[in-house]
């Protein structure tokens, strides 16, 4: 077929209903009708002579035809898109977790703007996977937890640091001291890293399997609130808790050690080269280095990698 004559318009339905699994989420994103949808892919069924989606309850699922082509569209699309973004100045977008933006980037997004007053800057949270051309991101702060994509630019930018915290005067009214005085606690956690305590008593040296979560919240700095309002002790990276921490909001009854995950900068590889983007990751990572000097010079004592200094024996169930 003719490139001038592909139907592009149906092309484009199609590509959407299949990734999304819906008609009315693709007409959503593409902002037409679930009509037009629907009658796009009928034509583009008629005139290749295949059924490309099975029509399910409530969803729909490409055909073993529908789903390669879908994936020939989905790389066309992407190249397309790819191509415009190089010749279009895009917005400035960085993406980061709402808790580091809230707790990290805002405070001191102040001093970027005033030694850079003609660069704006979108802010997309996010903490998951990136679509760097999709989405419109320019660059993404972002947990070792999550694999980057193919081809991006990648700049380390801190080791996080984790430990609980709590209100200060839930710390003295439960006297803690040491990690088994945790059995005297009620332990928080948080949905978005449901591992965070197994991986802070691992690098303690003190695995515990019966330390049970007592009241889990859905994100980090509702997590970090009910911390400092005294409903518990959360385990919290070091960074996300520092202005709590200054400002007495809550205290780190055992200090802070070295976590498994560090964060890095995702930079898209097409915006890599633009100076705004350049000028934006320098200054990330010049405050995450300045971030990394305060928490080692001010580092608390009491949690060594080798495990915990204080008095020995077993943690029991929280």
């Amino acid at each position: 077929m003719p490139l001038s004559r592909l139907p592009l318009n149906a092309l484009r339905a199609f590509e959407a209903t299949a990734r999304l699994c819906s008609m009315s989420a693709a007409a959503n994103e593409l902002g037409v009708t679930h009509g037009a949808i629907s009658r796009h892919i009928r034509e583009l069924e008629a005139r290749f002579g295949v059924p490309l989606l099975r029509r399910l309850a409530k969803s729909v699922e490409p055909t073993p035809a529908g789903a390669q082509l879908a994936a020939s569209l989905d790389d066309a699309f992407q190249l397309m898109q790819l191509g415009v973004s190089r010749l279009t100045p895009s917005p400035l977008t960085l993406s980061c977790s709402a808790t580091i933006m809230m707790h990290w980037l805002i405070p001191r997004l102040g001093r970027f703007k005033h030694a850079n007053p003609e660069i704006e800057i979108r802010l997309n949270i996010n903490f998951g996977e990136v679509d760097f051309i999709r989405d419109e991101i320019s660059l993404a702060i972002r947990s070792t937890m999550f694999q980057p994509p193919r081809d991006v630019v990648l700049r380390p930018l801190l080791h996080e640091d984790i430990g609980p915290v709590c209100h200060p005067d839930y710390s003295a009214r439960l006297n803690l001291h040491a990690p088994e005085d945790l059995a005297r606690a009620r332990i928080l956690g948080t949905a978005t890293r449901p591992a965070a305590w197994r991986e802070w008593l691992l690098a303690i040296g003190r695995p515990n399997p019966n330390l049970a979560i007592d009241e889990q919240y859905e994100h980090f700095y509702l997590l970090i609130q009910a911390a400092a309002c005294g409903l518990g002790i959360a385990l919290a990276p070091r960074l996300l808790v520092e202005e709590e921490l200054r400002r007495g909001h809550v205290v780190a009854p055992f200090g802070f050690i070295t976590g498994p995950h560090k964060l890095n900068l995702w930079i898209a590889p097409h915006q890599y080269s633009h100076n705004n983007v350049r000028c934006l990751s320098n200054w990330i990572q010049s405050e995450m280095a300045t971030q990394s000097r305060a928490e080692n010079s001010n580092a608390l004592s009491g949690l060594t990698p080798g495990g915990w200094t204080g008095t020995s024996g077993e943690l029991e169930e929280g």
